[in-house]
């Protein structure tokens, strides 16, 4: 049986690197010179919208990395903190709790928007929308996690105080979906898969998916940042990385079920039915189009609102984002 699944999983891996290769390059990988380094540190957070991350490690091999590590760092917040304290090197991460880090001066870097619309905000019967939230219970893993920030944001877009009009509801030991599903809170923010199983099992409703609804869809949810000083050392590798990212983000439009195949056989997650979905749901689709500029900007807005932050966009964007590696890719990249 293993010489079974070793053979499948070689015979995946050549089949993922191969129909790679169909989203071409004008220049060549020894027309750049190879990456500074080969070991690469990527950010581990669980959620299966980080697909093009966990499905690239055999491109970020035929980039020239033959050490690709993937670092448990946790979501949000978390997976921030690990890039200002250099644990790794660049890791795909939600694009609010990026700003506010970039926003109080941390080191970090954006190169790119991946893509948008993994998020949705699922509610009890009762609420039919945002301004119903208000008296109401909302879980999240703790407060400054990814989805206290985003939830936050979209409180202070209709005009809600999210440090009063909704009773934040924390548990170190139960997950807010797990609460939802009993009952014990009224809403929680979902990232996949957790959505993806809400509704097989039928619970609550969705009243806010960001995959479809404005202005949420029209932004980036999932960007690629990394520590400014790895940046600055290796921005051969970093284009590399990025490269290979934004391949396996085209994949996950054109071979939603080889992706979904690899996330299942490098455990990232035991539930193939749940991936593949989760690779229909997010627009991967977009990242050619949205501009990350925009997303920072938006975000550095709505966490204004909620008092987040007191910089300005303009700031945190001149500080901290760098979309050379990204323009240069998108011309190389064209379909």
């Amino acid at each position: 049986m293993h010489i079974i699944q070793s053979r499948r999983d070689f015979l995946l891996s050549a089949s993922l690197a191969a129909a790679a290769g169909v989203f071409g390059v004008r220049t060549t990988l020894a027309d750049e010179g190879p990456p500074e380094t080969s070991t690469i540190r990527l950010g581990r957070i669980g959620s299966l919208c980080l697909a093009p991350e966990y499905a690239a490690e055999e491109l970020l091999r035929a980039e020239g990395f033959s050490d690709v590590r993937y670092v448990d760092v946790g979501p949000g917040i978390a997976t921030s903190k690990a890039i200002v304290r250099g644990e790794v090197d660049l890791s795909l991460n939600f694009a609010a709790p990026l700003v506010i880090p970039m926003a109080a001066g941390e080191p970090i870097t954006v190169v790119a928007g991946v893509h948008p619309g993994c998020f949705e905000l699922f509610a009890n019967e009762r609420i039919r929308g945002i301004t119903d939230l208000k008296g109401k219970s909302v879980g999240v893993p703790g407060l400054g996690t990814g989805p206290h920030v985003f939830v936050s944001s979209m409180l202070a877009y209709v005009g809600l105080d999210s440090n009063q009009d909704v009773r934040w509801v924390t548990s170190p030991s139960v997950k807010p979906m797990d609460l939802f599903a009993a009952g014990k809170i009224d809403a929680f923010l979902g990232f996949p898969p957790e959505p993806q199983e809400l509704r097989a099992r039928n619970v609550g409703h969705v009243i806010v998916n960001s995959s479809v609804d404005r202005p949420w869809s029209q932004y980036f949810c999932c960007m690629l940042a990394g520590n400014p000083e790895f940046i600055d050392r290796h921005p051969i590798a970093t284009k590399r990385v990025l490269r290979a990212i934004l391949k396996v983000t085209d994949l996950c439009v054109a071979e939603p079920e080889r992706v979904a195949q690899r996330l299942v056989d490098r455990g990232f997650t035991p539930r193939y039915d749940y991936a593949l979905q989760t690779l229909t749901d997010v627009p991967y689709g977009k990242w050619r189009e949205y501009d990350p500029e925009d997303t920072i900007r938006f975000y550095a807005l709505r966490l204004h609102e909620a008092g987040m932050i007191t910089s300005t966009p303009q700031k945190i964007i001149s500080a901290g984002t760098d979309w050379r590696f990204l323009n240069e890719l998108k011309r190389e990249l064209k379909a």
